[in-house]
């Protein structure tokens, strides 16, 4: 057996090319940081996001869930029809709500 009956790695001496890599590496990435323009965060972007979320998810959420049911229960196309209009009348909902909110976000206070 070893002399050493630790499990421990012995340390090894540092190998100067990845010293020299890692620090070509962050030279790298700072003017790579500073050539990128900073991206502002785009609130209107996060709401449109969530609007799209809407109105694609409540459609295809009704339409799975429905199809699932037409299966189960043998009552083919007609739950899948039914919950697909619900869910794209609740993402309508859901999307004018978070759209009445936002444009309520951004109306002017009148100060008086």
């Amino acid at each position: 057996m070893a002399e050493d009956d630790s499990d421990e790695v012995p340390k090894l001496p540092p190998d100067a090319r990845l010293e020299s890599l890692d620090q070509r590496l962050d030279r790298a990435q700072r003017r790579e940081a500073e050539r990128a323009p900073k991206v502002q965060d785009d609130p209107t972007y996060r709401v449109g996001q969530l609007v799209l979320s809407q109105l694609v998810g409540g459609p295809l959420g009704g339409g799975v869930i429905g199809w699932l049911l037409d299966r189960w229960l043998g009552t083919a196309p007609w739950l899948m029809l039914i919950l697909l209009f619900l869910g794209f009348a609740g993402g309508m909902f859901n999307a004018y709500r978070i759209s009445s909110k936002q444009a309520g976000a951004n109306r002017p206070r009148n100060e008086g």
